[in-house]
């Protein structure tokens, strides 16, 4: 199994265009020891030709472009992408597809709830039916009791694990959410057992998560906010990290907490917010996750779970 990260930031990249907060004045700056980086998505693939991209990014055509097994000029008109898994329909993990239009139709796998919003509220299920047919709807459980595979990796078994966190302000199930608005995927290569658990959007990790965590060799999870008070305390926004559905790094009960009773092998954050301390490679709160084991990813980072990793 490999797995390529795309994108590792939240919503709006790093630096976000009308942010000048500390991290995003420093990095234009050349004042801040930090890296640019696009909003989060992976590609996962068990042969590296055949790729499944987890969550279409807004900032997707730099991301493919940037990858070059996802465009391995075959033919006249090609692609590596054989499918694209969402692990919920909020705007920074789905406009991609947007770009992606060309290459309709698609299969999309997601869950009904997601379908939902995405055939509704941000309908780019209808709207892309205009090109070639649009996108294939492809329904994902949304319970962790079942297991699906994707045919562009039949090796890989696929678990859709339901997450407390929230939908997009599109939803109508904004605040008060139900099983299937936001999941993450655990991912079993089924010839080596190497076991992934990804989660870029975690509210409230319940025992049933915390379960699937313990089962994990490799974390990739919400590193959204360091505090959960950060965007409010840095005058950038109004909401808290829970009310947005993620975890916060730091304090009782936090991301870094939780990780340290993890036996997995790699614990990455991803999904990180551009206003987070730990986007600052010389800060403290670097060197607090260096202490912990606890990786942060970036745009380029490879891990091959088959062999080395890069």
């Amino acid at each position: 199994m490999q797995i390529h990260v795309l994108g590792s930031a939240a919503g709006g990249g790093f630096p976000q265009w009308n942010c000048n907060c500390r991290n995003c004045d420093g990095l234009r700056k050349g004042t801040l020891n930090a890296t640019p980086r696009t909003q989060s998505s992976i590609a996962i693939s068990e042969d590296g030709e055949r790729w499944i991209i987890c969550n279409a990014s807004p900032d997707i055509r730099a991301q493919l472009a940037d990858f070059a097994p996802l465009q391995p000029a075959r033919h006249v008109r090609d692609t590596g992408i054989e499918a694209v898994l969402l692990m919920d329909s909020q705007i920074d993990h789905t406009t991609g597809l947007l770009t992606l239009r060309e290459g309709c139709p698609l299969d999309v796998w997601c869950t009904a709830q997601v379908h939902e919003d995405l055939s509704t509220g941000f309908p780019l299920f209808p709207m892309l039916k205009h090109w070639n047919g649009g996108l294939n709807w492809k329904e994902i459980p949304a319970a962790d009791s079942e297991s699906f595979w994707i045919p562009a990796a039949p090796s890989l078994k696929l678990t859709a694990i339901p997450l407390h966190s929230n939908a997009p302000p599109y939803s109508p199930r904004r605040g008060k959410t139900i099983p299937g608005d936001n999941v993450g995927l655990f991912i079993e290569d089924t010839r080596t057992g190497t076991r992934v658990l990804y989660a870029p959007g975690l509210g409230q990790p319940d025992d049933r998560l915390k379960a699937w965590m313990r089962n994990a060799d490799v974390l990739l999870v919400d590193g959204t906010v360091w505090e959960d008070d950060e965007m409010q305390r840095q005058e950038v926004g109004t909401k808290t990290g829970q009310e947005m559905g993620h975890l916060a790094q730091y304090g009782p009960g936090g991301m870094i907490e939780l990780l340290d009773t993890m036996p997995a092998s790699r614990k990455v954050l991803i999904h990180i917010n551009n206003t987070n301390p730990i986007l600052d490679e010389d800060s403290m709160e670097r060197a607090v996750l260096k202490i912990h084991n606890i990786e942060v990813a970036y745009d380029g980072m490879h891990l091959d779970l088959g062999g080395g990793d890069e």
